[in-house]
């Protein structure tokens, strides 16, 4: 089958300075519980195909080809790395999962989803027979030590951030676990997917050689892992989940140039490559398996609102009614991207359209910097060096020209860039992020930008405000209740931020993947960077 180019939709210290660096440039990441493979179960958005299991050759292997380099351990105490964290879905495993194409929640280390025992108490039963890749037996007490490793302030762990709702983890046997919270919490099922299980005598005996080549519970192994060359992966016999290897193993080509992922994919080299260049779609998709696939994943434009005159909201305004979003998306993306008109993408659950939703109006936007008494503003534009928004800034730089403000643009490496932001130096910046990575959650995506962290006190400088209070109490409120109730309250966060607009998305984008049918079996696009071949399997020749 070949299919034409669509479009479906489907702490915060030292690890969040670091993460921040490498998701600004290259990050992005749900099944219903049961006992058959998630694939069956999710209604995945994707194109995948029901393929009869005698057609899958099981000593297979998987080639993709990835956009983005090895440039960190596997950890997943600490890694934020694109190509780690997506190498961890096939190796490591949660209590529970989120899958990576539906965002559902799925049992995954638990045999069940967590079972609720009163407001605060939470026990989960481990999957009978789940082994470890060195072999040794999960026991509750690695769930333990994985949980408080992560919780442990001295390891500084982004993920922490995420979690902080656990008091207490406790063994209640051998193969159970009960979480105490510090208050009630309706989003526990989803949360405890960014911690996942490691064995405690493997980590503490060797954590180089455990952060080199990780030992987790998922279906697959890393064998090898090689910087700007490849990863490998071996199938994991004793692997007893819901989602097994349908093929012998994986190469990961480490391709971070596009032309040669083009390259490997019209040659038959690999599979499927992710992060396909919007410029090359439409001709891959006359001869592969092309999908655009929208996602969180956003352009932000952020001020320092403590410098004049961005501590005045309506200059802030100012800058989103100037921005012709519609020509920017068509010239610089191609239209692969949706601008916003809330903080979450409208294919999102729990989207709702924000209260202010920014049109192109210079008229508007010189009427704003009039009344805040602005005039003859020069301003430097910081931005990143990734192609897709270097590509951006130009046309950002034209429409705000058009209204008055007179721009210097400064492009550069993410991780530079963010180390003048984090010391002060900034007037505005547009970059790229995508939180959507470590869960999909209203609650998680506020407030990996608006909790109370780097972002809010070094960046946007923004939380001694009386509007950032309200928006915590608000958040705090959210996630204690549930149904109507916590959407209209996560309503009432997007209409804040909409107004407010210390940072605020611009668009959402979509992710071109590109992939054969004639190889893969059951292979979807993702709504994050990476690619993902759980319940993938190679057809037979």
């Amino acid at each position: 089958m070949r299919n034409s180019l669509t479009s479906t939709t489907a702490p915060f210290h030292r690890g969040l300075a670091i993460g921040a660096a490498v998701l600004a440039s290259s990050l992005l990441l749900g099944a219903c519980g049961g006992s058959s493979p998630a694939n069956e179960q999710s209604g995945s958005t994707g194109s995948a195909e029901a393929t009869d299991p005698a057609d899958i050759d099981p000593d297979a292997i998987i080639n993709a080809g990835i956009s983005y380099p090895l440039g960190s351990g596997f950890d997943p105490m600490i890694t934020t790395g694109a190509v780690t964290v997506a190498a961890n879905w096939h190796t490591m495993e949660g209590l529970t999962e989120l899958d990576p194409s539906t965002r559902e929640v799925y049992p995954a280390l638990g045999a069940e989803l967590p079972k609720q025992i009163d407001d605060t108490h939470y026990q989960v039963d481990l999957r009978d027979g789940a082994v470890f890749h060195n072999g040794t037996p999960v026991t509750a007490d690695d769930v333990v030590f994985s949980f408080n490793r992560v919780l442990d302030p001295a390891n500084a762990s982004l993920y922490a951030g995420f979690i902080t709702f656990i008091d207490t983890v406790t063994a209640v046997d051998e193969d159970t676990v009960e979480i105490a919270l510090k208050f009630p919490f309706s989003l526990v099922d989803e949360r405890l997917s960014v911690v996942k299980i490691v064995p405690e005598d493997v980590v503490t005996t060797d954590y180089e050689a455990f952060n080199a080549l990780p030992v987790g519970t998922g279906p697959y192994t890393i064998t090898s892992a090689v910087a700007d060359d490849k990863i490998t992966f071996d199938r994991f016999d004793d692997y007893t989940g819901t989602r097994p290897a349908q093929a012998a193993g994986m190469t990961w080509s480490l391709l971070s140039d596009s032309a040669a992922r083009v390259t490997a994919m019209t040659s038959g080299t690999v599979d499927a490559i992710e992060s396909v260049p919007y410029i090359d779609a439409a001709a891959l998709a006359n001869q592969l398996d092309v999908e655009s696939v929208q996602s969180f994943g956003l352009l932000f434009m952020m001020f320092n609102t403590q410098q004049a005159p961005f501590d005045d909201v309506r200059v802030r305004q100012a800058f989103f009614y100037a921005l012709d979003m519609d020509k920017i998306i068509e010239t610089g993306l191609l239209g692969n991207a949706e601008a916003a008109t809330g903080f979450l993408p409208s294919s999102h659950p729990n989207y709702s359209e924000a209260s202010t939703v920014y049109t192109y109006d210079p008229t508007k936007a010189k009427a704003l910097l009039a009344d805040a008494g602005v005039s003859d503003l020069s301003i430097t534009l910081t931005t990143t060096d990734t192609d897709w928004v270097a590509d951006i800034a130009p046309l950002v730089k034209e429409d705000l020209d058009a209204i008055g403000v007179n721009v210097t643009l400064d492009i550069g490496q993410s991780g530079g860039q963010y180390s003048k932001v984090d010391g002060g130096d900034l007037d505005v910046m547009i970059a790229p992020g995508d939180p959507s990575v470590f869960g999909n959650d209203p609650d998680l995506l506020m407030r990996w930008w608006y909790g109370d962290n780097v972002w809010s006190q070094s960046r946007y400088r923004w939380n001694e405000s009386a509007e950032f209070a309200n928006l915590t109490t608000i958040l705090d409120e959210a996630v204690r209740t549930t149904g109507d109730d916590q959407q209209a309250l996560w309503d009432d966060a997007f209409d804040l931020i909409s107004d407010e607009v210390p940072l605020y998305p611009l668009l959402h984008r979509q992710l071109p993947t590109a992939w054969s049918s004639d190889s893969l079996a059951g292979f979807s696009p993702i709504p994050l960077t990476g690619l993902s071949f759980l319940d993938v399997g190679v057809i037979k020749k």
